[in-house]
């Protein structure tokens, strides 16, 4: 066979990114970062292991359609109105100040307003990749700066589309009057598309996609998937939009079907496949020659991202009233270059808007953040000074509302109480039992629609962080009785401890984590107890599945104390879930019945014994209702009276033998 065309490229940074990405696992830095650096190194300003760099922009600009068309499916409408209300505000804020701030700072330097325009665009994105996986692996999702993280990245991931209508207009339309009328028609003409779509994923979508499925072929569903997403985006660009609208809208489109989940689990390795291409290709950019010849521009360019960018971010949180600690680790996320910057870099460039050699220092410098995220991320928990420079900035903007308990005039401080930091499902049982034993509790809560509703049901939920001694003293924990930390932010739970030590070193402090082996550093720390939710989550499954296996309650018994004795043990009792007779395969044959004697039932006046019931018809009396009375051992010799129910086990045939002999009245016996 001839020479296959970007084979061997395509195996140099296949292997290249390999090698890179597994010695920097070494150093507990991301995937992400092994293939910039992969590209750095095969690019053209490295090795030059790659000459068809318009090729493997083809390939990493399909990784970008594919990423945006499995991002689609994720903004349905509840979601969207979900996410306007919990951070439009502060999404609205990072990316609308972030683009002020970079417009202002291009025209000081020279710049027209559509190139400052654009390149405020390139700033204000952030990496939804590298973002989204350092808080994955720290398993900080659901903690208060995850959450306005992610929201706020959904929310950049949505002023893209704008963006990408607005960028191509920067170039050919900045300054001149007609300038914002191109922008209103490109907006007319992409919510014409947005319709179209809509129409499409409603009406024909579902119908195609059913016909695809009885075929009973992976592949071919897996092919109408690709030609529905390729489809789109070649639709908009005919009508003069991007391809990744066109992408995002075709995810949108399939995830308003029942295929949605199967189509996104199929594209899935495809579109990781295609990304690992686009973040090499996106590492090629990285030109060392450009931080040597102009070193002063890509370190200031550099600083702009990780700390002017981390600032403005930083702000925004704060103003949505998140304390200074959430505001600060927000602010360490949010401050790199992101995957779409580099759609719209490219967008600008084949615009017009901007050259190559005004992209090259910002593309470093970007590059650059994206290498040094990982790393901030990590060490941004345990640095204090940062969030100590914001605590007067997050007093005035009133923050923290903890100090209601003090400032609202209680008749009295409370005493005895219970601390709870963290109001999830957790928090909630927590102090709904309480309240229901007549104990006290005060909990603190950094999700403000979270403290909101809890407020509104008379619930003492503060908002208040508490790492900071001053939330713990307006809470009062010199007096309470305990402190429970069930925080979804291992860091700061570890933080809390500390603090609480110097706060009331006396208060016991009761801390669930998720792991078994974070539990002898937290004791050690300071905790009290602590309970790992993986092992309660383990022993509750154990218990659960041999139960399903019918095995033994002793053996089920001795295999949980094994698994607490090589674990955690429990204050609690041993409960095993009660299996019905008709769950028990060993017992399926036997029958469960009642039988009421009436007026003239021959069992009337006769016991079990004189019946000789166990032995002619083979059914077992098991229990015996008397009025309201349950007799669960009954007198086998004691007659039965009228209104008894006799609950009787047996086969299918015992059980009609007993019918027969009980209250089948003897003139009906005979003539049968």
């Amino acid at each position: 066979m001839g020479h296959i065309p970007l084979l061997d490229e395509l195996a140099a940074i296949a292997a290249l990114g390999v090698i890179v990405t597994v010695v920097l696992a070494r150093f507990q830095l991301p995937a992400v970062a092994g293939l910039l650096l992969a590209g750095a190194i095969a690019g053209p300003a490295g090795f030059k292991l790659v000459t068809s760099l318009e090729a493997i922009d083809v390939l990493a600009e399909l990784g970008v359609v594919m990423l945006l068309f499995t991002i689609g499916p994720e903004f349905s409408l509840s979601r969207l109105t979900e996410v306007f209300r919990q951070v439009a505000v502060g999404g609205l804020l990072q990316v609308g100040l972030t683009t002020v701030v970079v417009l202002g700072a291009s025209v000081a330097a020279g710049l027209s307003p559509g190139q400052g325009l654009f390149f405020g665009f390139v700033f204000a994105l952030s990496s939804t990749a590298i973002v989204l996986r350092a808080l994955t692996e720290r398993r900080e999702l659901d903690a208060p700066h995850g959450r306005f993280i992610v929201g706020t990245l959904i929310f950049q991931d949505l002023c893209v589309v704008p963006m990408v209508l607005v960028v191509p207009l920067l170039g050919s339309s900045a300054g001149t009057g007609n300038g914002v009328v191109s922008i209103g028609l490109a907006l007319l003409k992409a919510a014409a598309v947005v319709v179209l779509v809509i129409v499409l994923a409603r009406v024909v979508v579902p119908r195609a996609l059913a016909q695809v499925d009885r075929s009973k072929s992976r592949e071919v569903f897996l092919l109408a998937v690709l030609a529905l997403c390729m489809g789109t985006a070649w639709v908009t660009s005919q009508a003069g939009l991007s391809l990744a609208l066109g992408a995002f809208l075709g995810g949108m489109a399939v995830a308003d079907t029942e295929y949605g989940h199967r189509a996104m689990g199929d594209m899935r390795p495809l579109r990781d496949t295609f990304m690992s291409l686009f973040f090499v290709s996106l590492g090629m950019l990285f030109d060392v020659r450009v931080v040597l010849e102009r070193p002063l521009l890509v370190a200031l360019l550099t600083g702009g991202f990780v700390f002017g960018k981390g600032l403005l971010a930083t702000v925004s949180a704060l103003v949505m009233r998140f304390p200074a600690r959430v505001a600060w680790l927000a602010g360490v996320g949010l401050a790199q270059f992101g995957e779409f910057g580099f759609v719209l870099a490219q967008l600008g460039r084949q615009s017009h808007v901007v050259d190559a050699a005004a992209l090259a220092p910002v593309m470093s410098a970007g590059i650059l953040s994206m290498f040094f995220t990982p790393l901030l991320v990590r060490a941004a928990p345990h640095v204090t000074a940062g969030e100590r420079l914001l605590a007067p900035l997050a007093k005035l903007l009133k923050t923290r509302s903890i100090d209601e308990l003090d400032d609202a005039g209680a008749k009295e401080p409370p005493s005895g109480h219970v601390v709870i930091v963290g109001y999830g499902l957790t928090g909630r049982v927590l102090a709904e039992a309480l309240g229901a034993c007549g104990l006290k509790c005060v909990a603190l809560e950094l999700n403000a629609d979270t403290v909101r509703a809890a407020r509104e049901k008379g619930v003492e939920v503060y908002y208040g962080d508490a790492t900071s001694p001053e939330a713990l003293h307006h809470a009062h924990l010199e007096t309470a009785r305990a402190l429970v930390l069930v925080m979804n932010d291992p860091s700061a739970a570890q933080r809390v401890i500390d603090t609480a030590k110097q706060v009331a070193p006396s208060v016991p402090i009761l801390l669930r984590t998720r792991y078994l082996a974070e539990k002898p550093g937290l004791l050690a720390q300071g905790a009290t107890d602590v309970v790992a939710e993986e092992v309660e989550g383990a022993v509750e499954l154990l218990v659960r599945l041999l139960r399903w296996l019918q095995l033994p309650r002793n053996l089920i018994e001795q295999q949980v104390r094994q698994t607490r004795d090589a674990t955690q043990t429990s204050e609690r009792k041993l409960t095993i879930p009660r299996r019905t007779l008709g769950e028990m395969e060993a017992l399926a044959d036997l029958k469960l019945e009642s039988f009421a004697l009436g007026e003239g039932a021959p069992g009337v006046g006769q016991s079990a014994v004189s019946l000789n019931l166990r032995k002619q018809t083979g059914a077992l009396m098991i229990a015996l209702k008397r009025g309201a009375t349950l007799v669960e051992q009954p007198d086998p010799t004691q007659p039965f009276q009228v209104g008894d129910v006799l609950f009787l086990v047996g086969s299918g045939a015992a059980i009609r033998a007993a019918s027969a002999l009980l209250h089948v009245p003897p003139r009906a016996t005979s003539e049968a």
